[in-house]
């Protein structure tokens, strides 16, 4: 540990929605809002295709290529990881999933952010609406192949958007359990009639 752990907590700016504190000799980010939490959701629809969204980004100003994703907790106190996940899924892509799994859970970037985010596992998806976010997100979805993704988002980085690299750690989330473990194909059936 450093010095600075046990330092107090003081906050140095807040705005809507970061706030920026310092303890000891560090400074980093905070959401205002929820639970310091976020989720990013990892699916394919039936066909196999895998949903993507893109989105225009502000600080990098430029638009991004990400998974559906969304903050646990900013619409609701009592929300959770599945509650968001569900909620945002719907909300930018237009799909359902009948089962929803956290894989993981970890800090986005440590050395500036407290913010943690879970990787959560939609299945069974059904269509329920068109997707393209809430209010004015101007969310587009894409729907790729899962076989072509990698190279459908290199060539997305190549036309000049900012591509999250979270996402070939969802791509491999697709396939495989966190440890590396293959998906047993028959775990999505089992998963259904639970």
């Amino acid at each position: 540990m450093t010095p600075d752990h046990d330092a107090p907590l003081e906050t140095l700016y807040e705005g809507r929605w970061l706030r920026l504190v310092k303890r000891g000799r560090w400074d980093y980010a905070e959401r205002v809002h929820g639970h310091g939490m976020a989720v990013i959701i990892v699916a394919a629809t039936p066909d196999d295709e895998v949903l993507f969204v893109e989105q225009y980004r502000v600080p990098l100003g430029k638009s991004t290529i990400e998974m559906p994703a969304g903050l646990v907790g900013d619409v609701d106190d009592d929300d959770t990881l599945l509650g968001a996940a569900r909620r945002e899924l719907i909300e930018e892509t237009g799909w359902d999933a009948a089962h929803l799994e956290v894989l993981l859970v970890g800090p986005t970037t440590a050395g500036m952010s407290s913010e943690r985010i879970a990787f959560v596992r939609a299945r069974d998806l059904t269509r329920v609406g068109e997707g393209g976010g809430v209010g004015d997100e101007g969310i587009v979805v894409h729907q790729i192949p899962r076989r072509d993704a990698p190279a459908w988002l290199m060539r997305k980085h190549a036309e000049g958007f900012e591509v999250d690299l979270k996402l070939w750690g969802g791509l491999w989330m697709l396939e495989r359990e966190p440890d590396g473990t293959p998906l047993a194909p028959s775990r999505a059936a089992d998963d259904t009639a639970a």
